[in-house]
């Protein structure tokens, strides 16, 4: 069966197209739960045929699990280092992958701080993730 849907509301079917591999799982109540973490886990070994890792068989694409913020880990890692995030919702993370060179990260840490400031946001902290 070929149904072609057609434009409606915000869904353009001319934004279609292949994909070489996608998989969502979601609770559309929006509720917390780890087990949708777990089936992402599940998707991204699943789609691994699919160009998921490097060649090497080592490093990866950057395909990942996105997922909501846990407030309760930040708010605790940040006590640890010193500054006090906000109300749940009121703020965002960022996972930046920065250069080893220290100047190089000095630049970096600049010239990102400079957009983040540019769009009226205000950096909070910053936290060095353990390895």
């Amino acid at each position: 069966m070929n149904v072609r849907v057609k434009k409606q509301g915000l869904y353009d079917p001319r934004f279609e197209h292949d994909a070489c591999g996608i998989g969502a799982v979601v609770n559309i109540t929006g509720r917390r739960d780890h087990s949708i973490i777990e089936y992402g886990k599940q998707i991204l070994q699943n789609l691994r045929h699919r160009g998921a890792a490097g060649s090497d068989n080592v490093t990866g694409d950057g395909a990942g699990i996105l997922f909501q913020v846990p407030h309760e880990f930040f708010t605790e890692e940040c006590d640890k280092i010193g500054f006090t995030l906000p109300d749940r919702g009121k703020y965002g993370v960022a996972l930046v992958f920065g250069a080893q060179n220290s100047a190089l990260s000095d630049k970096c840490h600049k010239i990102l701080t400079g957009a983040i400031e540019h769009y009226d946001m205000k950096i909070l902290g910053w936290r060095d993730v353990p390895v």
